[in-house]
């Protein structure tokens, strides 16, 4: 979802300009955060920009709403977002397809300047459009049954998203329910539905976008939710939170779901790099080098590298460059180092780059080359030459950009050859100005599925000493029994834990 912020500027312009053919922005939302550093709520951009949403309780409304999403797209001429929460995007479940259409269409540009050349004069005009449509577009999204509701008492839960699935499975016959799908609301159709009652509960995820709309709808009803502390502001919810919250607004649930003590003697597992991953080594050696350093970090696998003390910050992305200049512009008088990913640095770091070299900065930035998108399900960027669509392209060159960039001193590296990863590291540090380090070496995963393949490394007992020298690197494969080190079935064949061993203990299979 925090892509849309990056794509916020024409995100808001488009719906001034419109749209000819379906446009549907899909923006899934994460509440718990369970992979993203914010639970920002994609309806306030809806709003913000006076486009539709569509918002699925189900996964066959999830089908649903993206078929409709086209429709209404072209319809209103207008983008429309489609905003699934994290539990939908997780769910399976049996889907009915309906009619799968089959009409394929050229694109054709047609020239018509007062509508997509946004001076001011034009400006006014589309905007006076894109307001006018707005009631009909109300009453449309009521008409594909996306904001319904039935009135069974006095009482009323209005609920939206994979919240109003919640709200089914433990909400009392007595009790009336609206389901929120779509957005903009129908100001008629939600007043006529909760004036009909003396007390509404609002269930929605993260932000109070339906309960304020409740909110302005009542004339004399009470209403409450995350305004009233009744439902919590924060994290995805479950059965068992909507169940309390019906609890704290005075509507008995149907379930009840007690509070499981949680489980003792539980070790804490975080989030780690792969074994054999390359960004270990790297983060490593700077480590070893930069002891007093300060390291800004970027979104990505690398992020992990927290675990590894060699991330201070991470804010978005390209945030590590513009953070780590910020830092090296202030009078802070230790060492900045920023580490980013290759399809990071490509998608926004190069204008920090930019900066940096314009502004003096004094800074070493890590390019953290692992050929692939890893993070988010191993895409292709610009550095792989292969396009999302399997097409071969032209590979673009990081050391070519760093130095069209300014940057004078630019050196690619192997981090698995630990003893010149560290001399790069000790050389960069004697050096002023921005200095660019490009650690190349494929993930670990793609690798493998490529058909690479290392041989392992094992550990000689009789030359382990129990230091814990190896432990320090932090890789999973490394495990330790009797306080001597042993190398699991997880051993990617990186062999930078050899180079670590003091002792020599570690050493490839079979050349004991």
């Amino acid at each position: 979802h925090v892509g849309l912020n990056v794509a916020a500027d024409p995100l808001m312009t488009s719906a001034y300009t419109g749209v000819t053919g379906g446009f549907v922005v899909l923006s899934a939302d994460d509440p718990f955060a369970h992979s993203s550093q914010n639970e920002q709520d994609t309806r306030r951009y809806a709003h913000f920009a006076r486009l539709p949403c569509l918002d699925p309780a189900s996964v066959q409304e999830a089908h649903d709403m993206m078929r409709d999403a086209f429709a209404l797209s072209e319809e209103f001429g207008l983008p429309v977002i489609f905003r699934p929460t994290t539990r939908i995007c997780h769910s399976k479940g049996d889907v009915d397809l309906g009619k799968i259409g089959t009409e394929y269409r050229t694109a054709e540009f047609r020239r018509d300047p007062k509508q997509y050349v946004v001076i001011p004069a034009h400006t006014r005009v589309l905007h006076k459009k894109l307001n006018e449509k707005q009631p009909t577009l109300k009453k449309r999204l009521v008409e594909l049954g996306y904001n319904r509701h039935t009135v069974r008492g006095r009482t009323a839960v209005v609920a939206s998203g994979v919240s109003a699935a919640y709200v089914q499975e433990v909400l009392p016959d007595d009790v009336s329910l609206a389901i929120v799908g779509a957005y903009p609301i129908d100001e008629e159709w939600l007043a006529d539905f909760v004036d009909r009652h003396e007390k509404v509960l609002v269930v929605e995820e993260l932000d109070p976008v339906v309960e304020e709309a409740v909110r302005q709808a009542a004339t004399k009803t009470e209403v409450v939710g995350k305004m009233t502390g009744t439902v919590p502001y924060e994290g995805e919810f479950t059965p068992a939170t909507v169940a309390a919250a019906l609890q704290k607004a005075g509507m008995s649930p149907t379930t009840t779901f007690p509070a499981a003590a949680p489980a003792q003697g539980v070790p804490p597992r975080p989030p780690i790099l792969c074994a054999g991953c390359m960004h270990r080594p790297t983060f490593y050696a700077m480590r070893k080098v930069f002891r007093d350093g300060i390291f800004p970090s970027d979104i990505g696998c690398y992020t992990l590298g927290l675990q590894l003390g060699a991330v201070d910050t991470t804010i978005c992305m390209g945030a590590s460059i513009t953070v780590g200049s910020g830092i090296a512009r202030s009078g802070e008088e230790r060492p900045v180092i920023s580490t980013i990913g290759d399809s990071t640095f490509l998608h926004t770091g190069i204008p920090g780059l930019l900066n940096a070299v314009y502004n003096g900065a004094d800074m070493v930035v890590v390019i953290l080359d692992n050929r692939i998108t890893a993070m988010t399900g191993h895409q292709p960027n610009p550095n792989t030459g292969v396009t999302a669509t399997g097409e071969e392209s032209t590979p673009i060159s990081l050391d070519a950009i760093c130095r069209s960039c300014g940057v004078s001193w630019v050196e690619t590296v192997d981090p698995y050859d630990l003893p010149v990863l560290l001399d790069t590291f000790r050389r960069a540090k004697e050096r002023k100005g921005v200095r660019v380090i490009i650690a190349k070496q494929p993930c670990v995963i793609t690798a493998r599925r490529s058909g690479i393949k290392r041989k392992p490394y094992t550990v000689d007992p009789e030359r382990c000493t129990g230091c814990g020298a190896c432990r320090s690197f932090g890789c999973p494969a490394i495990a330790f029994v009797d306080k001597n080190a042993t190398i699991t079935e997880l051993c990617a064949g990186c062999g930078v834990c050899a180079d670590i061993c003091p002792s020599g203990a570690i050493v490839m299979e079979g050349r004991r």
